[in-house]
């Protein structure tokens, strides 16, 4: 019977001689690079001294099953970094395809129709009418160059029932599912 072989092989240092000591391009074309990944689009919000924040990203993840850790990306000069930090909490909303402007609203770019409404899972404001809701104790805050990533365990879930598709964000566009066959 043959061994299998689980050890990491090893690289050697050489293979990396070719990389640059600093990046060969500028921070625009590395957000456009980035933009490449297609990401659904979810709003942050958390509570302070009784009012709601909120605000829209696509620097979510998943973290664990067990414990149930969610991962989220917030620019350290972002209003909502200081929130997350004072409240020790946040909610996660998934945004559905018809929501586009919610997320411009809580991008910065507020439309006519007005303020999105929240609702309460918990002790936590998320967005109405998300194709998900969460909300996490925060755990966990690693710095990560000129972002923060908030580590959270998540307590309360709330999947909306008619299972409405995401809204999508590609190439600095909102786009919308289409499943293959």
């Amino acid at each position: 019977m043959t061994a299998l072989n689980t050890s990491t092989p090893r690289v050697q240092a050489s293979m990396f001689n070719s990389l640059p000591d600093e990046p060969r391009f500028t921070p625009r074309q590395f957000r456009d690079a980035m933009g490449q990944f297609a990401t659904g689009v979810v709003v942050i919000s958390t509570e302070t001294d009784g009012d709601a924040h909120a605000m829209t990203a696509n620097a979510f993840m998943s973290g664990s099953l067990e414990p149930p850790l969610v991962l989220v990306s917030v620019a350290c000069t972002a209003r909502m970094h200081e929130k997350i930090q004072q409240s020790g909490f946040f909610g996660i909303s998934v945004l559905a395809h018809d929501q586009q402007h919610t997320s411009n609203h809580f991008a910065g770019k507020p439309m006519a129709e007005g303020a999105p409404e929240f609702e309460r899972l918990g002790r936590v404001p998320v967005v109405r009418g998300a194709v998900l809701q969460l909300g996490a104790h925060l755990r966990h805050a690693y710095p990560c160059g000129d972002h923060t990533l908030f580590v959270g365990e998540v307590c309360e879930l709330r999947p909306v029932e008619n299972r409405a598709a995401p809204l999508l964000f590609h190439s600095g566009r909102y786009g919308r599912l289409t499943h293959l066959e």
